[in-house]
């Protein structure tokens, strides 16, 4: 069994909660000793290690060179342990165990703390009252749990160990550079990225750029969202928008934890605050559903599509309930039968909680 997640989003505790009571095996790739002996092994080897324990936890596992290998003599050989591994970076880890463990794994995704699990944990009313809160900090556990210490806690998590995978890649030489793009990243949350244009802003190239910011995305910092392109003959067919996993990581890179009446990316905010939490919904729920987002070069737009099993929804995002959402007759008329909504503050719940229904228009 193998979780992946950005550092700090809890799978060690995730994992520790689920074995606790039970005889196991912790070992965290992160110390050198542990790497040595579970790199170029052999199951004899590894027998000796895990003992009589039926339970292996590899905490980290994309820090040992070969963990694919060594995962892959555990299945084929030494069957009554049960391995669970947990890795940062699904550029290593999943990289390494791809082939190896063809047939013989499971992958599951965890994320920083979200909207339904809140709700879950002390109501709706108490996270709706919280959500300027949480657009501001975001929602990984150690913030969510440390109130009044979330400003100097997330300087800390933004900083190396939020990407210190990363850091330790052989295609990383320029951390200087990382930073610039993250920078400029958060500042273009919302808006359609352009890679020449961003390479020419950090002083780099487009290859750099898309290379890094892949890198960003499989070590769960960023991820992207592509542009919809099939009827209309002007849609943006290359375009791309890129957003924070974490809207609290996203503030932290640029210093800017100033309260909502004296913010002017509030709307950004917001847009990158529901896709985050509709994406981790979408993987919670094991829902089928491709997201996008929809423009024109005559600056025609809708902030998200979904395409359920060939079925579109199409959605807006405006912080202000009274700010009328308007989806472009270009889109309606090539696009008929899409269903619509309009999410605010108000109606958050309906976009974001799994058993609620949205009220969708036509």
């Amino acid at each position: 069994m193998l979780l992946f997640g950005a550092r700090q989003s809890g799978k060690s505790t995730l994992i520790e909660t689920i074995l606790e009571g039970k005889d196991h095996l912790y070992l965290n790739g992160d110390d050198a000793d542990v790497r040595n002996i579970l790199t170029n092994t052999t199951a004899t080897n590894l027998k000796t290690v895990v003992g009589n324990k039926t339970i292996l936890f590899i905490d980290e596992a994309q820090r040992i060179p070969n963990i694919g290998l060594t995962l892959k003599l555990f299945t084929d050989q030494i069957k009554q342990v049960q391995v669970i591994a947990t890795g940062s970076s699904a550029f290593e880890l999943s990289s390494q165990v791809n082939e190896p463990l063809t047939g013989r794994k499971y992958e599951f995704m965890l994320y920083p703390l979200s909207f339904g699990e809140m709700v879950a944990h002390h109501g709706l009313v108490e996270e709706k009252r919280l959500i300027e809160h949480r657009l501001i900090y975001g929602y990984y556990p150690e913030i969510v749990t440390h109130v009044g210490e979330e400003k100097e806690l997330l300087k800390l998590l933004a900083g190396s160990y939020l990407y210190k995978d990363l850091l330790m890649l052989e295609q990383v030489k320029k951390p200087l550079l990382l930073e610039k793009l993250l920078k400029a990243l958060a500042l273009q949350v919302g808006s359609e990225v352009n890679y020449s244009e961003l390479g020419q802003m950090v002083g780099s190239d487009s290859k750099t750029i898309d290379k890094y910011i892949d890198l960003l995305e499989k070590t769960f910092v960023v991820f992207r969202l592509p542009a919809l392109n099939r009827n209309v003959r002007n849609e943006i067919k290359k375009g791309k928008k890129i957003y924070f996993y974490d809207c609290g990581i996203r503030n932290a890179v640029i210093n800017n934890f100033n309260a909502f009446d004296s913010r002017t990316d509030v709307g950004a905010l917001w847009e990158n605050y529901v896709i985050a939490e509709r994406m981790k919904l979408l993987r919670y729920s094991n829902m089928d559903a491709t997201q996008f987002f929809w423009r024109t070069t005559k600056q025609q737009e809708i902030d998200l599509i979904e395409d359920h099993q060939g079925k579109l929804s199409a959605f807006e995002f405006k912080w202000n309930a009274k700010q009328k959402a308007h989806f472009p007759q270009t889109f309606t008329d090539n696009y008929p039968n899409t269903q619509t909504l309009s999410v605010s503050p108000d109606n958050v719940e309906a976009f974001l909680l799994p058993d609620e229904k949205p009220k969708y228009r036509m």
